[in-house]
């Protein structure tokens, strides 16, 4: 049984008349009833009685209508869903994000836009560090990720800075270096004097990062080794806001991106680093090469659109 012999029952049934069913269909007659007899044969039950001026259903014809109709109602729907999808109407869109990257305004607002032009679409959405984000992509578990400097970059994806923004150093609200900065804060000013690179190095560093991987982190070292400083690190965690909870627990400085800059305020002190001119935190676009889902297309078109036009946010 097929889709066509539903359809071809469904108009006879509905007519009453093998030749009016056929001009509907756009068919001849006589295939048309042998299409209905083979239907029947293929049943083993009789769903016409035939007469002079037409066809009734049988008892058995009328149950089958019912089923025929259900049926051919759920494949029209199916169809329907199926063009969503196929358009990025519909589907599922699997995203992760790193903590920082989530702290730039672009994220919440780059989900909204997404949300109001394709609300059939499901968010899922993952937090993790880039390594782990990265491995997901790769392994087909995420279509599209949002992290600051990758720290891997596998075959099969594709890695597109968005934005750029400098960092600042993250220190102690009752640290030596802080106080300017608090004033600065209070008196409304932008920033107090920028840190010079030398200063943090005195201090004990934090950094988040997978150990010996790249990133932003893996920077900061290069940027310290290449002016002859020696960073004293005293941790190494794998998120940022873990990060901002030990500055903020008075165990050492670090450096985040500017966007990050008001995670716990009351006891976080921030100032811009002088050397930092060298050093910035990008934000990243990761994708797969030969991604098939259209809404995860739609979503990558979207936030290429919104940092073109907010190349500053």
């Amino acid at each position: 049984m097929d889709i066509r012999a539903l359809r071809y029952f469904v108009a006879v049934a509905g007519t009453g008349h093998m030749t009016r069913a056929a001009e509907q269909l756009g068919i001849q007659q006589p295939p048309l009833s042998l299409q209905i007899k083979a239907l029947e044969r293929e049943l083993g039950v009789l769903l016409f009685k035939r007469h002079p001026r037409g066809v009734a259903l049988t008892d058995a014809g009328r149950l089958f209508q019912v089923e025929a109709l259900r049926m051919l109602q759920d494949m029209d729907a199916m169809k329907q869903r199926m063009a969503r999808v196929a358009n990025g109407q519909a589907g599922t869109l699997a995203v992760g994000f790193t903590s920082s990257a989530a702290a730039h305004r672009f994220m919440p607002e780059a989900l909204r836009a997404f949300r109001r032009a394709h609300p059939g679409v499901e968010l899922q959405l993952r937090e993790d560090n880039a390594a782990e984000l990265t491995e997901a992509l790769a392994a087909g578990r995420l279509h599209c990720g949002l992290l600051r400097v990758p720290v891997a970059r596998p075959e099969g994806l594709v890695f597109e800075t968005l934005l750029r923004e400098p960092v600042w150093v993250a220190m102690p609200s009752d640290h030596r270096f802080a106080q300017a900065a608090l004033d600065a804060r209070t008196t409304g000013k932008k920033s107090a004097r920028p840190l010079p690179l030398s200063k943090l190095c005195e201090e004990g560093i934090i950094l988040v990062r997978r150990p010996g991987a790249p990133g932003l982190y893996a920077e900061l070292l290069a940027l310290c080794h290449a002016k002859g400083l020696r960073p004293r690190v005293v941790a190494e965690v794998d998120r940022m806001m873990t990060n901002l909870n030990l500055v903020a627990a008075g165990v050492g400085l670090s450096v985040v991106p500017a966007s990050m800059t008001g995670v716990h305020a009351h006891a976080i002190a921030y100032t811009r680093l002088a050397d930092g001119g060298q050093l910035d935190a990008p934000l990243t676009l990761v994708s797969r090469t030969e991604e098939d889902n259209r809404p995860a297309q739609h979503f990558a078109a979207l936030l290429r659109k919104l940092a073109a036009e907010n190349p500053g946010s």
